[in-house]
């Protein structure tokens, strides 16, 4: 199937038979045309990211909702374009939320460390007051007349991200699309994680992935395979970038992002970063004086990537 992807804010586009999109009305360079808000069945309504805090979305899923019961509401992760809308849909439908946890669940260790060490992320920005009503757990199903969602613990982008399997389709969040490859900023973001959780959807086969922002794959496992494929090639980048000297993460975003707006070396610097903390958790650089967006990288001596 082919789509033809231009939806208008605000306006419901149907994706398939029991699925409908309402696009939120935040475009931006990290959002790209904005915010896929999903609602599944007919009669009776599950409905997947609500999104951001914008009355004028609200509005608009009320229009499409209409007067049908809205029997779960589900949050992939909580970022503030997301997420918020999911309190007070809750409140205006008494549908429960659900998600895999708080803003800080699933967070790994050496995140967790950094975070406390008062480093802090950047990107979309994460919605501290988000509490889901219901967690789920990787491999709980949910179902209603709209069918069974099955959820994918799939950590890396956040710590909270989940996918939700719904037949032959996988609603990926934002750890897969089709427009650009996810962000994963530390510490909220965590790269070993986020490969991790690549090859853990590979064992879920798809005939589709509906992402939380951009047009559907309609070929999942070739996005997904070059999903892979680009973060172990900006690897090999920057493990060829510390060949040559020892640098920080900022020095090697310079070297190696040539083609990247101004406004976007931040968000690619901190990318660089999160493949920087998997080489250090595997051993194949260090970090003086110690880890951090700060710190000077060198590859170990002796390590196989020299």
């Amino acid at each position: 199937m082919t789509y033809e992807f231009d939806p208008i804010v605000g306006q419901p586009v149907s994706l398939a038979p029991g699925l409908t999109l309402v696009l939120a009305p935040n475009a931006s360079a990290m959002t790209h045309l904005g915010t896929n808000t999903y609602l599944l069945g007919r009669e009776s309504l599950a409905v997947i990211d609500p999104g951001p805090d914008s009355p004028a979305h609200l509005k608009a899923l009320r229009s499409a909702i209409a007067e049908r019961p809205v029997t779960h509401i589900f949050v992939t992760h909580s970022h503030l374009d997301h997420s918020p809308l999911a309190g007070p849909l809750s409140q205006e439908t008494g549908a429960p939320v659900l998600a895999f946890g708080n803003s800080k669940a699933g967070r790994s260790a050496i995140m967790e460390e950094l975070a406390q060490g008062g480093f802090v992320g950047g990107g979309e920005g994460i919605d501290r007051e988000f509490a889901p009503t219901q967690v789920l757990e990787d491999g709980d199903v949910v179902t209603g007349s709209w069918g069974a969602l099955t959820a994918i613990h799939t950590p890396g982008h956040l710590g909270n991200h989940l996918c939700l399997a719904w037949g032959t389709a996988i609603f990926t969040g934002d750890h897969v699309m089709g427009w650009a490859s996810s962000l994963v900023s530390p510490p909220d973001g965590d790269l070993t994680d986020f490969m991790a959780s690549c090859r853990k959807l590979q064992s879920h086969h798809a005939s589709t992935y509906y992402p939380g922002h951009g047009a559907p794959v309609t070929k999942p496992e070739e996005r997904l395979a070059w999903l892979i494929s680009h973060r172990i090639s900006r690897e090999k980048q920057i493990l060829l970038a510390l060949k040559a000297q020892s640098a920080t993460p900022e020095q090697i975003t310079k070297e190696i992002y040539h083609d990247v707006p101004k406004g976007l070396l931040h968000a690619a610097e901190r990318n660089v970063f999160a493949h920087l903390i998997d080489l250090y958790q595997r051993g194949a650089v260090t970090a003086l004086p110690n880890l951090s967006l700060a710190a000077n990288f060198a590859l170990r001596v002796g390590n196989r990537s020299d």
